[in-house]
């Protein structure tokens, strides 16, 4: 991996070191506060729930839009880096009558794993959350819901997707110029990789073109980008699945990942949840992609159907190094394609029976009228 020069890193570490002392004030629960609580998007099976969430200082985050210029990017980033994260707060968690309490750490950040008494139905399920310590304008406790699916029983795979540098150009390899990007862009202006939306939409379809195959996102980027990632998807027609992003400190946010460990773990614990079900796995060859992939076949040789790679790295020795993953992955019977752009792959899909062939002229189509504007694949 080409490293970065010695000024970035310092530049890189100095702007962590603002920001994350900006973050310091964090603040026990307590009267007179406005409080929320914000939910990520959770999954599960018909019987057991994953959520999480966090609790902040209510931040009034603004709306943003394709008209903001670079200063509103980056002072809405800053406000989101800047949210004050409460510990200790009570959070309480109501699916069908029945109710579990936790509390925040020290990130403020709580989880739930439910257990339904009766089977949870497919499709998207709200759980009900609130703030028992916590009092609104109408002198209730704060509430609001968490959105967890539960993929329908017509479902024949999974999708495990990257999202820096796989759905979303961000030049993660280069992290002063991917925090650059984020400061500069909105979800109004951020453009994914052509074809991309089209290619995810007909794999959540699957070959029978209702077959509701979920889509999973799995990034090292912080939590704190949830809410324009969830935007990002929405305005570009990706899939909306479950994300599970990184717990990280403004410091971090800046500096090389190590996000090895965190996306194999997030990757166990979706798998954990649906023994029975196939995965196609996205990502990109610009870091670790193709090697945590890899090890997810070691470990769970029968889970995946499939392994799909943008080659974004066209260094030579790091191609070398793909090619002897490609031959290891495929001696357990699971391929590991380096596709150059969404209709290589998509097509490859269509073979394996894996999407409709009639998909295929959308995300020719999608790619094509995206050629003006998005970066090269």
């Amino acid at each position: 991996m080409v490293r970065e020069p010695r000024f970035h890193r310092k530049l890189a570490r100095t702007a962590g070191m603002f920001a994350s002392a900006a973050l310091r004030r964090l603040r026990a629960p307590g009267t007179g506060r406005s409080l929320m609580a914000l939910p990520y998007l959770g999954f599960g099976n018909a019987g057991k729930l994953w959520i999480k969430g966090r609790v902040l200082d209510e931040p009034g985050f603004r709306e943003q839009t394709s008209e903001d210029s670079r200063w509103r990017n980056m002072l809405a980033l800053y406000q989101r880096l800047d949210s004050d994260e409460v510990e200790g707060a009570r959070v309480r968690a109501t699916f069908q009558g029945q109710s579990v309490d936790t509390v925040t750490d020290s990130g403020g950040y709580f989880s739930f794993e439910l257990t339904p008494a009766a089977s949870a139905g497919p499709g998207w399920q709200a759980v009900e959350l609130e703030l028992p310590g916590t009092r609104g304008a109408d002198g209730q406790p704060m509430r609001t819901s968490a959105e967890v699916l539960v993929p329908p029983p017509t479902a024949r795979f999974g999708i495990i997707s990257d999202i820096d540098d796989t759905v979303l150009w961000t030049n993660v390899t280069n992290k002063l110029n991917m925090a650059l990007m984020l400061a500069r862009s909105n979800a109004h202006t951020r453009k994914p990789f052509k074809g991309v939306a089209a290619f995810y939409r007909a794999l959540n379809r699957g070959a029978g073109g209702d077959e509701g195959n979920p889509v999973f996102y799995v990034s090292s980027s912080p939590w704190h980008l949830f809410g324009p990632l969830v935007e990002f998807m929405r305005l570009q027609g990706l899939p909306l699945g479950p994300l599970l992003l990184r717990e990280l400190g403004v410091r971090d946010v800046f500096r090389p990942a190590r996000h090895t460990s965190h996306k194999l773990d997030k990757i166990e614990l979706i798998m954990s949840y649906y023994p029975k079900l196939q995965f196609v796995l996205i990502g990109d060859s610009g870091e670790r992609d193709p090697e945590i992939y890899a090890e997810v076949v070691r470990r769970h040789p029968q889970s995946v159907r499939v392994i799909y790679i943008r080659n974004v790295n066209p260094d030579p020795s790091r191609i070398e190094a793909l090619d002897r993953l490609i031959e290891e992955v495929s001696a357990t019977g699971t391929q590991l394609i380096l596709a150059p752009d969404s209709v290589f792959a998509a097509a490859h899909a269509a073979a394996e029976g894996l999407i409709h062939v009639d998909q295929l002229a959308a995300v020719r189509s999608d790619k094509k009228e995206d050629d003006r504007s998005l970066p090269a694949a």
